[in-house]
């Protein structure tokens, strides 16, 4: 009878706790959707984007065009007239994979932008969101849009309580 008055105490006290976190959700595509900032920055990585994609394109069709005139005057040009006009070919074809990598590549020039144009929005966001979380006394707040965790109290951060049960302790 002690044992199952111990367990109950217990049980509520786990449950006390528990119900003492505050959670809220955000979701990010409405909430962007509704920044006129995040929409001017979209609209001018598009623009961006299409216009270095028209230059990238040109090139590939400058190559191609190319490639189809040496197809048709092959049987007219001499092996060394081949070998140049090969050559030149191969010289647009890596001029365009060049060119669509420092536009598009992982350290590109559209990473870059967007990188300059959306940073100081997720800024904003991650402070209100921070803010909030302090004045309301929110220990996590996920985004209902991708599931991820957005914001969490540092105070619930077991980690170095972690590493010091293991052993590792600073």
């Amino acid at each position: 009878m002690k044992r199952l008055a111990l367990l109950t105490v217990c049980a509520l006290c786990v449950a006390g706790s528990a119900l003492a976190q505050k959670f809220a959700f955000v979701d990010t595509e409405y909430l962007m959707k509704n920044i006129p900032l995040y929409e001017s920055a979209t609209q001018q990585l598009e623009q961006s984007s299409k216009k270095w994609q028209k230059e990238v394109d040109a090139l590939n069709t400058e190559a191609q065009t190319m490639y189809k005139d040496y197809q048709s005057n092959m049987v007219y040009l001499s092996d060394e007239q081949k070998k140049e006009q090969e050559q030149a070919i191969v010289a647009k074809e890596t001029e365009a994979k060049e060119l669509k990598r420092k536009y598009f590549g992982s350290d590109g020039e559209l990473f870059k932008k967007k990188e300059s144009l959306m940073k100081p929005i997720y800024d904003e966001l991650y402070n209100a969101l921070k803010d909030l979380s302090e004045t309301k006394g929110y220990t996590a707040i996920w985004d209902r849009a991708t599931g991820m965790i957005l914001f969490v109290n540092p105070s619930i951060d077991i980690s170095d309580d972690i590493l010091t049960k293991m052993g590792y302790a600073k």
